[in-house]
């Protein structure tokens, strides 16, 4: 395995009634008033904000609301978020909701402790923290990113249209909720582009350089799998504890930098949705669902041992008769094949997304990612976009 170093400060509370259970105490620990992060208002439909409130009201903490936080943060919206909380003497921002409520939050809390331009010295290049970002706590209710137990925030700059992450460990939050029964009320397709996001992340940490034997690549396997079988059985049961509760987690230990350690990493899919996202605002699952199976396509014959243990370990193609060329894409065949059976777009139409939008500007603008099998260029990028059409 490479070298490596590994941190994750965040602390886990995990299973059903955690929140009654454990947020009482961390809320009186807190210094200054709380301000409650959360998207649309669905957690106002659902309970969960009756329940959150009601506990941070029997602590005795005064409450600052900041809503309205969209799927795909902007920058505006962070740099409300920091007016907010400085006006308001805030001394713990706790985000109530997915991966973009969790990653506004983060930017939110180095942006409220910050003097200078956040986009410029933080999300434009790495920054250099001199100051501790504002503390923040976060409650899950969709499961997906991962972004609960790490520092990593995907930030949109529509000014500029980019759409681009940065991973601190100074803004993993202080401890992370998780109560699978908070994810019941998600929509079935909410549910679903979460779960891809899941594998996503896994497939672009296992499809990368060191290939020989190692730890990493083990667990992603077992990961991946898991991720499946549960995904289908939260389908057929959406109340399911075991499937939700599972899946919960392996979007946790997909994004803790645990699988990270000692590998390359390939995440040059998510740096081709991240800027489609940004000039057409598609749902993040959805976009990546899209574009794997074609992009795989394109790689696969680069990294065909990889592509081969992934085709037999993780969807159990077998290799009788075949060669490896035909062993490693059928198991990219396996996967597109999965895309569809879990209901998800398999072309940017059905994202409505046409053939008149600006590929050759939204590729022009994608990040190259290095740890990539073979890097891509932005011509082939654009050849992606169009056969994703």
């Amino acid at each position: 395995m490479n070298n490596f170093i590994f941190e994750n400060a965040t602390k886990v509370y995990f299973g059903e009634g955690c929140v009654k259970e454990y947020l009482c105490c961390m809320a009186k620990g807190c210094e200054g008033k709380i301000m409650l992060a959360y998207g649309g208002g669905s957690i106002k439909k659902n309970g969960i904000y009756d329940e959150v409130t009601g506990v941070l009201k029997n602590a005795g903490k005064e409450i600052v609301e900041f809503p309205g936080i969209m799927a795909n943060p902007t920058y505006a919206k962070v740099l409300e978020g920091a007016k907010l909380a400085r006006e308001n003497n805030v001394g713990l921002i706790l985000g109530v909701g997915g991966g973009s409520v969790m990653d506004c939050c983060k930017a939110i809390s180095i942006a409220a402790r910050y003097d200078g331009d956040v986009w410029a010295d933080f999300w434009a290049r790495p920054g250099i923290f001199d100051f501790e970002p504002l503390p923040l706590g976060v409650i899950v209710t969709v499961t997906g990113t991962g972004s609960e137990c790490n520092g990593g925030a995907v930030i949109t700059n529509e000014e500029l249209k980019v759409k681009t992450g940065r991973d601190y460990p100074q803004c993993n939050p202080k401890f992370a909720l998780l109560d699978p029964t908070y994810t019941y009320s998600v929509s079935k397709f909410q549910m679903v582009s979460g779960g891809f996001d899941i594998l996503s992340h896994i497939m672009e940490i296992y499809f990368s350089g060191p290939d020989e034997s190692n730890v990493s690549d083990d667990i992603s396997e077992a990961l991946m799998k898991n991720v499946i079988q549960n995904l289908r059985a939260a389908m057929a049961d959406p109340k399911d504890y075991t499937a939700r509760s599972n899946l919960m987690w392996d979007a946790t230990m997909a994004e803790n930098r645990i699988i990270k350690l000692g590998k390359r990493m390939d995440f040059e899919c998510h740096q081709m949705e991240h800027q489609l996202g940004a000039y057409t605002d598609c749902n993040h699952g959805a976009g990546l669902a899209v574009l794997h199976p074609v992009y795989y396509r394109h790689i696969y014959k680069d990294g065909l041992e990889k592509f081969k243990r992934f085709a037999v370990n993780v969807w159990g193609v077998s290799t009788e008769g075949k060669t490896d060329e035909e062993i490693a894409g059928a198991g990219v065949t396996a996967l597109a094949d999965f895309i569809k059976e879990i209901g998800l777009p398999t072309t940017f139409r059905e994202l409505g997304i046409d053939e008149k939008t600006d590929f050759k500007a939204i590729a022009d603008s994608c990040a190259i990612a290095p740890g990539s099998y073979r890097n891509m260029t932005h011509e082939e990028i654009l050849e992606i976009f169009k056969e994703c059409v």
